[in-house]
């Protein structure tokens, strides 16, 4: 997998990252909740996993998206409301990223999605957009004891990718079958 061309959009005051990944024609696009401090030629601990998850399952580049855009190393210090740019702005991205293409999303919040009331809100507005391109949630392994997709730091690096129901997930229905 080459890593040679980057793609990269932020805000421009520095507050907001929409999207960190590599050109490719079969990328793995993973949502997180949101960004930290990667940057090209500078991946933190979670890109680097995501990094490494695309290339062990042959895809050809790896994308990074957030639930929310807003920068924060710790969760817990993103703002008390979303902001409205920030979530159009994101939604803009995401759907030019997409754009129409079928391509493979995994799922990988964790049990950070709870950090704040608005993140169910805003992924379900994603799951709009990615739903009408027809493109298919994974997770890393089985999800956790609270329903929640796997985090890239919390598994084994040989941990596969299975189906995941965004759907499902948001409706709650979180029980292992």
């Amino acid at each position: 997998m080459t890593q040679d061309q980057w793609i990269y959009e932020r805000a421009a005051d520095g507050s907001a990252r929409f999207v960190l990944g590599t050109v490719g024609l079969n990328p793995l696009v993973c949502f997180g909740i949101n960004p930290s401090t990667a940057v090209p030629n500078a991946p933190d601990r979670t890109v680097a996993r995501v990094r490494r998850f695309a290339a062990d399952n042959r895809y050809d580049s790896w994308t990074m998206l957030n639930v929310c855009p807003q920068i924060a190393t710790d969760p817990q210090n993103l703002d008390r409301a979303y902001r409205q740019d920030l979530k159009a702005e994101n939604e803009r991205q995401i759907a030019g990223m997409i754009a129409g293409r079928p391509l493979t999303l995994l799922a990988a919040w964790g049990g950070l999605i709870a950090s704040r009331p608005y993140l169910p809100s805003l992924l379900r507005d994603i799951l709009r957009l990615t739903s009408a391109a027809g493109c298919d949630w994974v997770s890393l392994g089985d999800s956790t004891k609270d329903g929640h997709p796997r985090h890239p730091l919390y598994v084994r690096a040989d941990t596969p990718l299975q189906p995941f129901s965004v759907e499902r997930y948001l409706r709650g229905d979180t029980h292992r079958d």
